[in-house]
């Protein structure tokens, strides 16, 4: 993973462009109504959804598998702490967040995996805390493409393995993590809008105190 993570920055560098996705704008509007003051985001890139969390007075900490998307995001001026690492060996620091802000990175982890990230994210948070999740849903067009791997599981493509979730599988996954709704979003391509929009679902939790 951590390979093909960093031959795809290195080579198409801010592949998906630096506006932030629809998930992170309704994210950080949830955020700032539930006042979340510091969050973490796992998986953050080259910090693309980082900066609208920034500029409303966010604290926000990062965790990233590639080295060259940590650089660019610095080449951005994105002056936050960011760990190096993959989210599979979480934690990296003993702090409790207000909230979590997770974009289209679970359903790229097998199920032990999954299983072993939301309950990591569901520790660092405090009581009363939020995760918001944004994952891929078996709505979106790779679905079933591929080679099958498992139950709605699939090698999309070389290196790229993919889990694609439904109602069912949010509620097994999230369920005793403090599932409080999920939705679905569709997502344009902010940088290719001749690209057809991916369906994500948006699955919330809040910590119990």
């Amino acid at each position: 993973m951590t390979e093909f993570w960093e031959s795809s920055f290195i080579e198409n560098q801010m592949m998906w462009g630096f506006e932030p996705s629809d998930s992170a704008i309704l994210t950080k509007d949830f955020f700032l109504e539930k006042n979340v003051k510091e969050i973490l985001i796992p998986g953050i890139g080259y910090g693309r959804n980082a900066k609208v969390f920034v500029d409303n007075g966010i604290n926000v900490t990062g965790i990233e598998i590639s080295k060259t998307a940590i650089d660019l995001a610095r080449q951005k001026e994105l002056n936050i702490s960011i760990f190096h690492g993959s989210v599979t060996d979480m934690p990296f620091d003993n702090k409790l967040y207000d909230g979590i802000f997770c974009y289209a990175l679970i359903h790229l982890l097998n199920k032990q995996e999954r299983e072993k990230f939301i309950k990591d994210c569901y520790h660092q948070l405090k009581p009363n805390g939020y995760m918001v999740f944004t994952t891929i849903s078996k709505e979106a067009p790779m679905f079933g493409k591929g080679q099958q791997l498992g139950k709605d599981y699939f090698e999309i493509m070389d290196g790229v393995k993919m889990f694609f979730y439904d109602a069912d599988s949010i509620k097994e996954e999230f369920g005793k993590y403090g599932l409080t709704d999920f939705s679905e979003i569709v997502e344009p391509h902010k940088n290719m809008e001749s690209k057809p929009p991916f369906k994500f679902i948006m699955v919330k939790c809040q910590k119990e105190l």
